[in-house]
């Protein structure tokens, strides 16, 4: 049988493209050996502490935490252009600490503990029960139970549903 170099390279070329879309899918989606959300399968994304911040927030008792929200490239060209709804492929993480005072300066509060990692994934098709987001919800990179999951998208849609069931504004 004679070598064809042409119809091997056509299969090189379907491999690396396969590939290629099966790294997109895990990027997109969750690495499978990663915890993910019940409900809707978000995991939390690979390098996350590196995206730009959205904005900070101080939440009051009960909760009584300090937060940062930071977005992937897609959600803050989003926000700069005060483009909604928010493109396919916007992810937001918000991060939350015990508020806690500061030892060094009386009327300063710095980040306690952290108390949870929240992650919120833009993708219309694979979420339209939902207003195009999935959501995550982690303590200590674990998610939390299925229960608790069931609020998240009552408490965005009764909230902020005008604003693409986005509760935070960009902090220029």
């Amino acid at each position: 049988m004679a070598f064809d170099r042409h119809a091997s390279g056509r299969r090189a070329l379907l491999l690396c493209a396969a590939a290629g879309l099966a790294l997109a899918a895990v990027r997109a989606f969750g690495d499978e050996a990663k915890p993910a959300s019940p409900i809707y399968g978000i995991t939390v994304p690979d390098g996350y502490r590196d995206w730009r911040l959205i904005a900070p927030a101080l939440e009051d008792a009960p909760l009584n935490e300090l937060r940062a929200v930071l977005g992937n490239d897609v959600a803050v060209q989003a926000y700069r252009t005060g483009t909604l709804p928010f493109p396919d492929g916007s992810v937001l993480v918000k991060l939350a600490w015990k508020r806690t005072p500061s030892a060094e300066f009386d009327s300063a509060t710095v980040p306690g503990p952290a108390t949870t990692v929240q992650v919120m994934v833009k993708d219309a098709a694979r979420y339209p029960q939902s207003g195009g987001w999935g959501f995550g919800r982690f303590i200590d990179g674990k998610p939390v139970d299925e229960a608790q999951h069931q609020t998240c998208f009552a408490c965005h849609e009764t909230r902020v549903k005008e604003r693409d069931f986005v509760f935070t504004r960009y902090a220029r």
